[in-house]
């Protein structure tokens, strides 16, 4: 699994653990980013940033700006190992 797949899986897991099953039903809503969570399979279609950042932007919008919180805390070991460049604006 690519590190921009590993992130997006951090991200869910984090997010499920505090709102349930509607962290998947939301995830499944962003393009490019296909889920199969009975088996922890994730992959990022497209372009990874893009995918990233749409994905805490659904948990934004939903959930409030709590949310992007509980997603950069997710994601904090794994973006350390991604070029500036291509960190998503909101995992800043």
């Amino acid at each position: 699994m690519d590190i921009f797949a590993q992130i997006a899986e951090k991200i869910i897991e984090e997010q499920e653990g505090i709102i349930g099953p509607i962290a998947i039903e939301e995830a499944q809503t962003v393009p490019d980013l296909k889920i199969d969570w009975e088996k922890h399979e994730i992959k990022v279609e497209g372009n990874p940033k893009d995918v990233i950042e749409k994905l805490v932007e659904v948990y934004r919008d939903f959930f409030g700006q709590a949310s992007v919180e509980v997603c950069k805390d997710a994601a904090r070991g794994l973006i350390k190992n991604i070029p500036a460049e291509q960190l998503p604006e909101l995992l800043r």
